[in-house]
């Protein structure tokens, strides 16, 4: 069997900040998920100062597939996610929080959506039902969703869900920003790709507190969601390249 036969298919992208109760055992779920194909799980360490880094360098030793990247300071979750796709080996790239809201048992759906839907499907974004935040929190995010899915009409209710599943070479298409992780449904339509959606079950946190703060919340985001729209309105047509000719092999 060749090297590329071994290599994975799915990376699965995780960003932590100060995580350290949360690493094994949704390292663990991720696993028991995708147990039969070939994956490699790739976490960012976003400037811990807690034990995550000890964690990761443990569980290392024993997990073959179970890569490690970190940030000597905070950069922000989008920019975290970013680091692991750039470094990732695989084609097909899912992302999921690393508190342990997103359950790992919706990645085989939303990486078996993202495949059937063909080339034209560029993304498939989880969708959060049962929300276990505040309440305030769910107000604020229904508030900032509503209000960017009528500006950016990306039909998406939720883009604040952690678990999304997106082509390595389309995400690496997008133009980057530090709040990107909440615009991807409608800079991947900018592209010219399609969105899929599929239904995910919210759950608690396994263990800990919130570390990354309200970029979802309207207030915060709307000169992002200025830019966004900016960018969408700046592109004229999403170019249909062919070959002719000598060129045509």
């Amino acid at each position: 069997m060749s090297a590329q036969d071994n290599a994975p298919e799915i990376s699965v992208i995780v960003p932590v900040r100060n995580e350290a109760g949360n690493v094994e055992p949704l390292i663990r779920e991720i696993a028991a998920a995708l147990s039969g194909r070939r994956f490699e799980i790739v976490y960012v360490d976003d400037g811990s100062s807690d034990a995550t880094p000890a964690e990761l360098t443990r569980l290392k030793a024993e997990l073959p597939f179970l890569r490690s990247l970190r940030h000597e300071a905070s950069c922000g979750q989008s920019c975290a996610v970013r680091t692991g796709i750039r470094h990732a080996h695989g084609s097909l790239m899912v992302t999921i929080d690393g508190d342990g809201q997103n359950n790992p048992v919706y990645i085989p759906a939303l990486v078996d959506a993202l495949v059937s839907g063909g080339a034209e499907v560029g993304m498939i974004a989880g969708q959060r039902l049962g929300r276990k935040d505040t309440g305030f929190k769910r107000w604020q995010s229904r508030i900032a969703n509503k209000v960017r899915a009528s500006v950016l009409k990306d039909g998406t209710r939720d883009t604040g869900c952690g678990l999304k599943a997106i082509r390595r070479e389309v995400y690496l298409a997008l133009p980057y920003f530090d709040a990107l992780h909440r615009f991807m449904p409608a800079l991947v339509k900018r592209e010219g790709f399609e969105v899929g959606h599929v239904d995910v079950v919210d759950r608690s946190r396994l263990t800990g507190v919130s570390n990354y703060g309200f970029f979802d919340r309207l207030w915060v985001g709307i000169l992002d969601l200025a830019g966004v729209w900016w960018l969408i309105r700046r592109r004229k047509r999403v170019p249909v390249v062919s070959r002719g000719g000598q060129d045509a092999r």
